[in-house]
């Protein structure tokens, strides 16, 4: 089926509606896999992401990449790309699965592009903002924005193209030793606060747990050489610093596979609800490193490899739902006042942390909640700034895609930056035995998603958060239901095939 293209996200989101349902195959027996790999590295002298202040690239430590996977059963074809940015915003998306759609005839529902989250990827938003808009740019920028675009889009065509005959294994590895550990941490006044060492007697406890699980899916040629490693594991990238290119540490997952496995097996690493997860332990002064935490991953995962199960029964059955997270406020008073906190930050005068960060978000918000904002955005942030959210009003549109495979694969993508105990909360009432959670998936912009709860106790992730609390709830009320349909289909499916 063919998407046409749509002049609005408005439009888009009525597709994606009508498509919700997903469809069924009938054909247990004939599920076929396609991979591929795009490099998406930009040129130096692009601006990086990750922070709240102009960095711009010197140079590459390892590239960054496109990579995609596309599984067909009948006539459903679903694709996943999981991309080396720090997110995706909904302007990204909507283009390229528009495109990708039109290229493949793979419903625009279907596809899902997510990012790992690697804090040296490039801060692309006001470049590809100025692109769509056919404003003025650096013509250097302009260039990498329609790259960007067109690698998406063939990662997807190429993995759709390469599609084939392929034998499933799946199964989790738990990680040691620990290299994820949550930031928060609950303090003797109550409150919650970030990043703190455990060495401060003011400390009681972590306020939340982590999920030490990584989820696999292995992909297998019709001899049994493993082709592709999905893994999926929750833990914040932001482990290089400086100023040069890298994907972090799944570039090590990719090597320490290859090393062990063979040179041309793709790792595709998927990242989990992580909002809340990083990679400092609180209790120690020793600060794991992107090779180490990579490679020890790798060795979990490669551990895990020969006892993964066997998946028999290949029914695919994709759905989707958009829901609407409803936002935060943005007076006027609120958004004079955050345009001169950002004009003193730029003229790099002193502006505390958290007044920066929420300042920021107010600009956001201003945008996303009034058709005509208060401040002229773009002169203020490059990340946030959105074509297709502008004037969305009090609430903002998401989606919740789910990717099942039988009753034993299930891949669930969520927008933002996604607490780990909402992921664990689906993990614990998905139906199907391997349950990947991938964040950062189609909309960036809500920024963080915490838990209801984490928002009585405050600090960065919730002053970074553009949502209301509920908002992560109605995420997993939302996959859950997914996940139930998605079982009760495919159930169906294979009752009615003939014995």
């Amino acid at each position: 089926m063919k998407i046409a293209r749509f002049g609005c996200f408005a439009d888009v989101l009525i597709i994606a509606f009508v498509l919700c349902s997903g469809r069924v195959s009938f054909a247990s027996d004939s599920l076929q896999v396609g991979v591929a790999v795009e490099e998406i590295t930009p040129p130096i002298g692009f601006p990086m992401a990750g922070y709240y202040h102009e960095r711009l690239a010197e140079g590459t430590i390892d590239p960054l990449k496109a990579k995609a996977i596309v599984f067909r059963g009948g006539s459903v074809e679903a694709a996943l790309v999981v991309c080396d940015l720090i997110g995706i915003a909904t302007d990204l998306s909507q283009a390229v699965r528009q495109r990708a759609s039109e290229k493949t005839g793979i419903p625009v529902s279907n596809i899902v592009i997510s990012a790992t989250h690697s804090h040296t990827a490039p801060d692309y938003m006001k470049e590809l903002y100025l692109h769509l808009g056919k404003e003025s740019q650096i013509p250097l920028r302009a260039a990498y924005i329609e790259k960007l675009m067109a690698s998406l889009v063939n990662a997807i065509f190429k993995a759709q193209s390469s599609a084939k005959s392929s034998i499933l294994e799946c199964g989790s590895a738990t990680q040691k030793p620990a290299v994820s550990f949550n930031r928060r941490s609950v303090m003797r006044d109550g409150s919650v606060r970030t990043w703190m060492s455990h060495d401060n007697p003011d400390v009681v406890r972590a306020a939340g747990p982590i999920d030490p699980d990584i989820e696999l899916l292995t992909i297998r040629d019709e001899t049994g050489q493993a082709t592709c490693v999905l893994s999926n594991f929750a833990l914040h990238l932001d482990t290089v610093g400086g100023m040069k290119w890298s994907a972090d540490y799944p570039y090590f997952i990719e090597q320490s596979l290859r090393n062990s496995i063979g040179s041309n097996v793709v790792s595709i690493f998927a990242t989990g609800c992580c909002g809340d997860i990083n990679h400092v332990d609180p209790k120690s002064r020793e600060r794991n490193k992107a090779d180490f935490i990579g490679n020890s991953i790798g060795g979990s995962i490669l551990q895990q490899l020969p006892t993964q199960k066997a998946v028999k029964e290949k029914t695919l059955v994709v759905k989707s739902r958009v829901v609407s997270l409803p936002l935060q406020e943005a007076s006027k008073e609120e958004v004079a006042s955050s345009v001169m906190i950002l004009q003193s930050a730029q003229k790099k005068e002193k502006v505390e942390f958290l007044d920066h960060v929420t300042a920021h978000k107010k600009l956001m918000l201003d945008q996303f909640r009034h058709r005509e904002p208060y401040a002229n955005t773009v002169e203020h942030i490059t990340w946030g700034l959105s074509r297709s959210l502008v004037g969305v009003g009090e609430s903002i549109p998401v989606e919740v895609n789910v990717i099942t495979i039988g009753h034993d694969v299930a891949i669930v993508c969520l927008p933002g930056e996604v607490f780990v105990e909402l992921g664990l909360a689906i993990k614990q009432g998905s139906p199907f035995s391997t349950t990947m959670v991938v964040e950062l998936s189609n909309c960036v912009e809500t920024v963080y998603i915490p838990n209801r709860a984490a928002y009585a106790g405050g600090s960065y992730e919730v002053t970074n958060s553009a949502v209301k609390p509920g908002s992560g709830e109605i995420l997993v009320e939302t996959a859950l239901s997914l996940l139930r349909e998605a079982a009760t289909d495919r159930s169906k499916a294979v009752n009615s095939k003939p014995n």
